[in-house]
């Protein structure tokens, strides 16, 4: 042991330049599929025995279990690894299993690939869009698409699972180590021939009888014809009414007459109809006029709507929107089972698109027409409180089942609309005014304080420039809060309109509950407007001063320096 020790002992150069010169004869590379002989297996490890090599592969069992190995290896036995690395950081060699199968395996489905030769596999599980199929000979992988599994739908392959049989390639990429296979191929060789055979029967116009119904897709029905041919009826063709898909009129197994209406030699394709076989409804829909009511039966029950037929093969949907005046999210399951006849108002007839639109509401009254000939626009309603949110109310109007809009602006003259919404609550009873009526929108505006007596009424009779007395309510940095006497209003007169003189203008003057004059500045009573202002009843006086005392040695005892300095001055003029 002590010679490995010291390795710059000449006997352990010698040894080492003795092991170098055995791994160059056996010429191990790093990248290639190497024999181990099993030496020893334990719970966790196999440990592999490869001459030439310093130290001992390696594998971890787990490995081996997913490869279905683990149970099948003895002492003594030898398999393929794929050498990593002869010497990693710690010494060791890294050897894989599995990367050793995958390679041998993926070589021989590229010479499969490139000789066109069919490979032999199991489809052993189903994923996202098709199967996985396992390379017999190697265990492989591959992935088989839906749509090459058979040459005719298929909804059930339990049968398929397991089962030895052959499959075709169709795809390989080496980069990233995929490979797709076809079943289908295989299937569609061996019946091409006879399949060309069989459609040379067929010719436009010819009637099929009892042709059974095999599967669906979402573009059309297939159809089995004597077990030998599948047939192909697009959802264009199953009917003359709409159909989103075949599982709508087609049962599995159920057997119907087709019409011939292609036939592709090349393709080895036979296109049949069903609606073909009888009359087309659409062309006596003159027998029906717009705007009038019609029994209709209901075919089939959607989330959107019902699915109702005018008569055998004229079918048309009735859409939810069209159900009720006044439940815009009504569900036709609900009101509706199949087979109910109910009456319909065709709205509307369209030849080029054959198209026909019904309403079940337009049978009934429209409740906003009744509501506007019984409460017309400023009428007085009862009403009570049935919904609220963030800016309005929803009032349910008497017995009509009608909900009014009542926007928070509209609850009162006096306080912030946001803050009086707060007070109510549903069940509430109101007596609101009708404010407006949009029949066709099927909406009704109504307000609360529309009922009210406007204080704003105060200033009907009052005009611009007008002297008014007001009540000091408040003051701040910004002006004053007044209400004039007899109004129930609050107006601010701002701080810039409190006096002529900018050392006067100061709220602070006054305190709540003080009464001064002012003019009316502005008064817009269409927009509700009115400013107030100090300043101006002080420049109105002032003038009248000028007007009035302005003769000689005038306006020395008057209270405001600044009017006795104005009429100094229109003295000494």
């Amino acid at each position: 042991m002590e010679i490995y020790k010291d390795l710059s002992n000449p006997a352990s150069k010698e040894f080492e330049k003795l092991l170098n010169t055995q791994l160059s004869k056996i010429q191990i590379e790093e990248g290639k599929i190497i024999e181990g002989k099993i030496n020893k297996i334990t719970e966790k490890f196999v440990f592999l025995f490869v001459e030439g090599l310093k130290s001992e592969p390696v594998l971890d069992i787990n490995e081996l279990k997913t490869m279905g190995l683990s149970e099948k290896i003895k002492v003594g036995e030898t398999i393929p690894v794929l050498l990593e690395k002869i010497e990693d950081k710690h010494g060791e060699v890294l050897v894989s299993a599995s990367k050793a199968q995958k390679i041998k395996g993926w070589d021989k489905l590229v010479d499969a690939y490139e000789k066109n030769e069919p490979i032999m596999g199991k489809i052993t599980s189903k994923c996202k869009g098709g199967c996985i199929v396992e390379h017999i000979d190697t265990g492989s992988l591959m992935f088989l698409p839906g749509s090459q599994i058979s040459d005719k739908p298929m909804k059930d392959i339990s049968h398929l699972m397991n089962e030895p049989q052959k499959f075709a390639l169709i795809k390989l990429d080496k980069v990233r180590g995929n490979a797709c296979v076809s079943r289908r191929e295989i299937i569609s060789s061996f019946k091409k021939e006879d399949k060309a055979k069989i459609i040379e029967k067929f010719k436009v116009g010819d009637i099929i009888k009892s042709a059974e119904v095999k599967g669906y897709s979402s573009f059309g029905c297939f159809f089995n014809v004597n077990g030998e041919l599948d047939v192909l009826v697009h959802l264009q063709e199953i009917s003359y009414s709409r159909v989103n898909h075949p599982d709508e009129v087609f049962n599995i197994g159920e057997k119907h007459d087709l019409k011939v209406i292609s036939v592709d030699k090349e393709k080895l394709q036979v296109g049949c109809s069903v609606k073909q076989l009888s009359p087309d409804p659409f062309e006596h829909i003159e027998n029906y006029e717009l705007n009038k009511t019609y029994k209709v039966k209901v075919v089939k029950l959607m989330d959107f709507g019902a699915f109702c037929e005018l008569e055998p093969g004229l079918t048309t949907l009735l859409h939810s929107s069209e159900l009720s005046w006044t439940k815009k999210n009504l569900s036709a399951k609900k009101m509706f089972k199949v087979g109910d006849e109910i009456d319909c108002v065709i709205t509307e007839i369209d030849k080029d698109k054959r198209r026909v639109a019904i309403s079940h509401r337009l049978t009934q009254e429209n409740p906003f027409e009744t509501f506007e000939k019984k409460y017309p626009v400023n009428s007085i309603v009862e009403g009570e409180i049935v919904n609220k949110n963030e800016y309005s109310l929803f009032v349910k109007i008497e017995n009509l089942d009608i909900d009014a809009f009542l926007h928070c602006n509209d609850l009162t003259y006096l306080n912030n609309g946001e803050e009086e919404l707060k007070k109510y609550k549903k069940g509430d009873k109101l007596k609101v005014k009708v404010l407006e009526i949009k029949t066709s929108d099927q909406k009704i505006r109504v307000g609360l304080r529309q009922t009210m007596p406007d204080p704003f009424d105060w200033f009907k009779e009052k005009r611009k420039n007008q002297t008014i007395t007001v009540k000091v309510i408040s003051t701040d940095n910004k002006g004053l809060f007044v209400r004039p006497e007899g109004c129930e209003m609050d107006f601010q007169i701002k701080k810039s309109a409190i006096a002529i003189n900018a050392a006067d203008a100061r709220p602070s003057r006054w305190t709540g509950g003080e009464k001064l004059d002012c003019a009316i500045a502005d008064l817009d009573l269409d927009k509700r407007k009115v400013t107030l202002s100090i300043k101006l009843l002080e420049e109105i006086e002032k003038k009248e001063a000028l007007e009035k005392y302005g003769s000689e040695g005038s306006g020395k005892n008057l209270p405001f320096s600044s009017l006795s300095e104005d009429l100094k001055k229109k003295e000494e003029k």
